[in-house]
């Protein structure tokens, strides 16, 4: 195999540029060919970066419990929260709402429809991602049924599943997962690979033609010692990701072998109280609020973008713009990147 792109390859946290301001929530950003970025908001809706670095923020309705609330804890948790997104293929936005555990739909004048709430006359639970694939079939990962998703943040709660939306319906295709979080698939989508956040690690799964799914096995190293949440492929296969609270930027190469490219919490006393609280099931809001580092607090998903897809953009729960740098390797394009969108 040919020496991999990510050898000696570190960011360099001086080099950052960041675009957009006072953004809420960006957990989640999707990038188009011809330089936008749509940013989910936890206003109620996505914010469009266009590629003159003008931005509008296009709502479904208002979050009062994110504008109103004091608490930090309920903007988190209350009211709508746009988490995942993904393009339809005339360009509409589906997004799965970790606030009001729904998978909408939402056309870019901010029109927006429930697609689903319910699965097997039960609520949805936590949609925390949403994918679309080749087929046009609607990957969903539903991090736990728990409705205060920090009450589930523990090592004894498995109860996160994947579903999927084709012709014949919703339906659970996986289930038994710690905290289903971001999923993705490699460049023959032959395999789905699925984060697993309170189990530290990376799982991955055999998709066939029907879209069931086998084969479990684990992807990496058995525990990151740090809570995952948004991956990325590039175009040589490795797997970018993001360390949320402890804000690690890290690849896993295709072999596996786990690099951290970037470090903004550089073993903090709040990170690592954090995570032995973890470890004896006693997290509380207070001491994961207490974690996040300068650049991207909360870091939660990696886009790859630009031109030539060489653009890296880290998402956020805490921050209030979108921190950007030059990759060695460009991003796998995601399904959208070569369709033609209707605007």
């Amino acid at each position: 195999m040919a020496s991999n792109p990510l050898d000696n390859f570190v960011i360099d946290p001086g080099i950052l540029k960041t675009i957009g301001k006072d953004l809420q929530r960006p957990e989640c950003i999707l990038a188009e060919k011809d330089g936008s970025l749509w940013s989910a908001d936890a206003r109620g809706g996505v914010v469009h970066i266009m590629p003159d670095g003008k931005q509008q923020i296009i709502t479904q309705h208002e979050n009062s419990a994110f504008s109103q609330s004091t608490s930090a804890t309920d903007r988190f948790t209350k009211g709508t929260l746009p988490n995942g997104l993904a393009f339809v293929k005339n360009g509409d936005i589906l997004i799965s709402n970790f606030g009001t555990d729904q998978l909408e739909i939402m056309k870019r004048t901010g029109e927006t429809t429930v697609l689903h709430d319910t699965l097997n006359g039960k609520p949805i639970g936590k949609v925390n991602f949403v994918l679309r694939d080749r087929q046009d079939r609607i990957w969903l990962s539903i991090s736990t049924t728990i409705p205060n998703w920090m009450d589930a943040i523990s090592p004894n709660i498995c109860d996160g599943y994947i579903a999927l939306a084709d012709k014949n319906g919703l339906r659970i295709v996986a289930d038994g997962f710690m905290f289903t979080n971001e999923i993705r698939f490699d460049a023959n989508e032959e395999w789905l690979y699925i984060v697993e956040t309170t189990a530290m690690k990376i799982t991955r799964m055999r998709v066939d033609s029907n879209g069931n799914l086998s084969r479990r096995e684990t992807f990496g190293p058995e525990s990151h010692n740090a809570f995952i949440d948004g991956i990325a492929f590039d175009s040589f296969g490795n797997l970018w990701g993001t360390h949320v609270m402890i804000d690690h930027i890290f690849a896993l190469t295709p072999d596996g072998d786990l690099r951290i490219l970037l470090d903004d919490d550089n073993g903090s006393t709040a990170g690592k109280t954090l995570m032995q609280a973890f470890n004896e099931d006693r997290v509380t809001p207070e001491l994961t609020l207490a974690c996040g580092g300068q650049i991207a607090p909360w870091m939660a998903s990696i886009t790859f973008g630009g031109p030539d897809l060489s653009t890296v953009y880290i998402g956020s729960l805490r921050g209030t713009t979108i921190p950007y740098f030059s990759s060695p390797v460009p991003g796998l394009p995601m399904v959208h990147w070569n369709e033609r969108i209707a605007k």
